[in-house]
């Protein structure tokens, strides 16, 4: 059984830091991509960033320059290292892989394995 389980998340000010990590039991890392999803209340969640096997990142716009993602296949673990927060990142954060396509993608129906994710919330 596949199981993926985030951490890391807590409460920080505004330009403050945290790292996520994501810890994978089961897969076994042969899907074209992982990322990291976030939800914030009373909205839709939204796609933050995917790794994909060759290690490239690639960030929404919001993100992009201040989240970087990593992975550690050894360990079976996915990091998003959270730079320079903002009180608009607060939300839920969950990472996933992407099992219904052959390809990498930034839709949530294409992903698979979710976690019970974990809050990030930054005050101003």
């Amino acid at each position: 059984q596949v199981q993926f389980v985030e951490s890391g998340g807590g409460s920080v000010q505004s330009g403050g830091s945290l790292r996520l990590s994501c810890a994978t039991s089961g897969y076994t890392y042969n899907g074209p991509c992982m990322g990291w999803f976030r939800q914030a209340p009373g909205q839709e969640r939204e796609w933050v960033a995917n790794i994909d096997n060759t290690d490239m990142g690639t960030y929404a716009d919001s993100v992009k320059g201040r989240f970087t993602i990593s992975q550690d296949k050894t360990k079976n673990l996915m990091y998003l290292q959270l730079n320079s927060l903002r009180p608009e990142d607060t939300a839920m954060y969950y990472c996933a892989a992407v099992t219904a396509v052959p390809i990498c993608t930034v839709l949530e129906v294409d992903f698979s394995y979710w976690g019970q994710g974990t809050q990030v919330t930054v005050s101003s």
